[in-house]
């Protein structure tokens, strides 16, 4: 279908940013001022309470331009990948913020020529500073972590120079990869990284294991080089995690957010506690579906078997108004303004980007788009993207601008909070067992995938980059072997690692984002925690969350998770989760007995 043949209210409506090309123009040539404005001022950014507050209001309204610019570009691009206007305001968008980095420069390093306690002194003399002073905080913690501006010169042409991994590793596994073709049902089709998940997951034992070993040759077939790709990434965490003068490149990673390397290491130490529940639900699955034993191409089928409940999109918003009610009605009457005023782009169009996101701009409203196709899977998709979309709502009505966007280690919580209050109000009000199953077993596959499989991630880049630091070699074999020991540890004796399972770290992009996967570990867990408070009505839970919402990055993130009762340093939010985990599990046992 093509794009001007969808209904506009099906369509969001991005005439909320700009509503001619002038408007655009206008901002795209204020910001070049700016830039201008900025460089000017090079060598007295500090030079008084004045110079400094007037530099941070010139870099607030940058900052807010071309986040403006180009989230609007982007998202009209996104529309529609073929339209040549789009193609022409991306690349627009992208030459700008490029300009703005090299123009720009020059300014950490000169801010950080100067002393925290003289920065704190500037602030006592004009009072209009301490709205920055949190910004100015976290800046300056890296005071020590900063070199002159001739070595970050050399650092940064270092980086650009050895930064070569992630887009070599990313050519080879999109522009590259071949898996070949396979026959389902009679027809031969190719296999790729989009259909791989939904073939694996065939009811077709036979054809699970051919996509299994197909797609894993790949990757066993390229595997020297994706090794010596990630060693190299490797290498260039540690240079430069030792030139900064940081203990390890996990602490490096980690200080943005004033993070504790210890919130990490706790994540691997529980989990390995409590990997019982998961061998219990490997065991489960085999049984049901009457298998000796699990193979790693057995753990992806779904045990619901026919045809599943289909959805419009009117049934969906109004199952999730009603699912998320337990947030209170202030939540409901909000979440409802996303369906009235055209947040929501609902359907697939001929080149629009595949999958769903939210995304926006400080001012104007959250925009979400999905490609709704009435399954189970497509409600929870929408109910998921509305999360980030009203964390998006709550920080910007909430704070001012430079403190409404939330780090990405809280981004997950929202979304995954209304994915457990919409799991948990499908299953109190399935038509039968079986879709009651459904709803099940989804809760327990996301968490397998989320919550554990996502820890196993993080532990493989912790003992590589150990490996490394600590003069082990990072072969091709010592990987494999770490990572198939660590497959082994996580899903036991109630699953048979197959060989070519020793190469599944190799297909991992994140990896090339180092320590990141974690975070989706610790906020599956801290909304699990979150959503289990607010739906037992513990006293203070729904006004506590609305509060968390609220608070965008105006605290460090452990401090915004303390507001909800969480403490990710100790392991009570991820063994929370674990015993929601288990109770899901034993209602799986309890309907699968009555089915038998």
């Amino acid at each position: 279908m093509l794009r001007n043949e969808i209904k506009e209210e099906d369509k969001w409506d991005l005439t909320k940013y700009f509503k001619t090309e002038s408007e655009y123009e206008e901002m795209y040539q204020e910001t070049l001022e700016i830039i201008k404005e900025i460089v000017n001022r090079k060598g007295a950014l500090t030079s008084s309470a004045t110079s400094l507050y007037e530099y941070l209001e010139l870099n607030t309204k940058l900052s807010l331009n071309i986040e403006t610019l180009y989230v609007y570009s982007y998202l009209y691009h996104y529309n529609d990948m073929t339209d040549e206007y789009g193609k022409v305001l991306k690349d627009k968008a992208d030459k700008l913020e490029e300009k703005i980095c090299s123009k720009t420069s020059f300014v950490r390093s000169e801010l950080l020529s100067v002393s925290y306690d003289y920065i704190k002194e500037l602030i006592k003399q004009d009072k209009r500073l301490e709205h920055y002073a949190f910004e100015l905080e976290k800046m300056f913690r890296y005071e020590k972590h900063t070199l002159s501006e001739t070595e970050e010169h050399i650092i940064s042409l270092a980086t650009n120079a050895m930064g070569g991994t992630h887009d070599s590793y990313s050519a080879l596994d999109n522009a590259d990869a071949k898996f070949g073709t396979i026959e389902v049902e009679g027809k031969e089709i190719e296999l790729t990284h989009s259909n791989f998940i939904k073939l694996i997951g065939s009811k077709d034992r036979d054809l699970r294991e051919k996509v299994f070993n197909q797609y894993y040759d790949f990757f066993k077939n390229h595997y020297n080089t994706i090794t010596e790709m990630y060693k190299g990434h490797v290498k260039e965490d540690i240079f430069l995690s030792t030139v900064r003068k940081f203990n390890s490149p996990l602490e490096m990673s980690l200080y943005h957010d004033n993070i504790d390397i210890s919130v990490y290491k706790n994540l691997i130490e529980t989990i390995h506690a409590n990997l019982s529940p998961l061998h219990d639900y490997m065991k489960l699955r085999a049984d049901y579906l009457k298998l000796d034993k699990s193979h790693m191409y057995d753990i992806y089928v779904d045990l619901v078997e026919g045809e599943t409940r289909k959805f419009t999109f009117d049934e969906a918003k109004d199952i999730i108004l009603k699912a998320v009610k337990p947030l209170g009605e202030k939540y409901v009457s909000d979440l409802s303004k996303a369906f009235e005023n055209r947040w929501i782009d609902k359907y697939p169009n001929d080149g629009k980007r595949s999958g769903a996101y939210q995304w926006g701009t400080y001012g104007i409203d959250p925009y979400v788009s999905v490609n709704f196709e009435g399954t189970e899977d497509s409600v929870s998709t929408l109910a998921h993207e509305l999360g980030h979309a009203m964390h998006s709502f709550y920080s910007n009505t909430a704070q001012e601008y430079i403190y409404a966007g939330y780090p990405i280690f809280l981004a997950e919580i929202a979304s995954t909070v209304n994915e457990v209050l919409l799991n948990d109000y499908m299953i109190k009000n399935a038509q039968d067992d079986s879709e009651k199953l459904l709803y099940i077993t989804s809760f327990l596959d996301k968490f397998r995938a989320t919550v554990y499989r996502q820890t196993q991630f993080a532990e493989f880049e912790l003992r590589a980059h150990d490996m490394e630091k600590n003069g082990e070699p990072l072969t091709p074999e010592s990987l494999a072997k770490v990572y198939y020991d660590m497959n082994k540890l996580y899903y036991g004796n109630n699953v048979i690692s197959d060989d070519k399972i020793k190469y599944e770290w190799a297909r991992i992009p994140h990896f090339y984002t180092s320590f990141y996967v974690y975070k989706y570990a610790t906020g599956f867990c801290a909304a699990l925690a979150i959503a289990s408070d607010i739906l037992s009505g513990k006293e203070g839970a729904q006004e506590s969350y609305l509060e968390f919402l609220s608070s965008g990055g105006s605290k460090y993130p452990l401090d915004t998770l303390a507001t909800c009762g969480i403490d990710m340093t100790s392991s009570e939010p991820i063994t929370k989760g674990i015993k929601m985990f288990e109770e899901k599990l034993r209602l799986a046992r309890e309907i699968i007995k009555k089915v038998k």
